[in-house]
């Protein structure tokens, strides 16, 4: 497929995306930037609805981003603990804040190349927060879903996700980047799931290459 099929497929990608999820958004919750910062480090292979249980015990706890880089690593641990690989987390989200605090003012930044400083902070952590936070469309959120529902629907080819970035980039229009990565995760979620989707009741199979699909992309 050339780049001018692979922009049409986007396109009417688009089109049955918006149709389907009008109000597609984050499903983490938070109050600021750095709230979502760290609740998107948590999310890494957890699901939002238990990162949302944890968060808002944790930020009463640690009210601010300098209380948290302060934090004790066994009550920081504890407070995560149910979100899996809690130590490694933990870890980040503390060395991750007392960076924001040392070198830049206690805010977190509005560039990629500042945010990949940060431990824990990858490409799609800072795409989620670019875009979700500060409305900048930087890039598209590659996640599990986006990997496995993009690859579906023919926009990919490339399991490395900077390469499955890179295509999606080049074929969807930067202003839809951010809504984009919201509405393929929720088609994710709720019909294109990993083992046995539901492509019978999937709107959009009538374009889809991969309809029928049983592998767990």
């Amino acid at each position: 497929m050339n780049a001018g099929q692979r922009q049409t497929r986007a396109k009417r990608v688009l089109a049955g995306l918006r149709r389907l999820y009008p109000e597609a958004h984050c499903e983490l919750d938070f109050k600021s930037p750095f709230q979502l910062v760290v609740a998107t480090i948590l999310s890494a292979q957890c699901t939002d609805k238990r990162v949302n249980l944890v968060t808002p015990k944790l930020f009463e706890r640690y009210k601010t981003i300098k209380a948290l880089a302060e934090a004790k690593p066994a009550e920081l641990e504890a407070l995560v603990r149910s979100t899996g690989f809690y130590k490694a987390k933990a870890a980040s989200i503390k060395a991750m804040a007392k960076t924001l605090v040392d070198e830049f003012g206690g805010e977190v930044p509005q560039k990629m190349g500042d945010l990949l400083t940060l431990r824990g902070v990858a490409r799609k952590t800072a795409n989620v927060v670019l875009g979700t936070a500060f409305g900048i469309a930087s890039g598209v959120v590659v996640d599990t879903h986006m990997k496995r529902v993009s690859y579906r629907l023919g926009l990919t080819d490339q399991e490395d996700p900077v390469k499955v970035e890179q295509d999606l980039m080049a074929c969807v229009p930067q202003k839809e980047w951010i809504y984009f990565g919201h509405a393929m995760i929720w088609h994710g979620r709720r019909v294109c799931f990993a083992v046995k989707p539901n492509c019978p009741g999937c709107p959009l199979k009538t374009f889809c290459p991969k309809r029928g699909v049983t592998e767990t992309a």
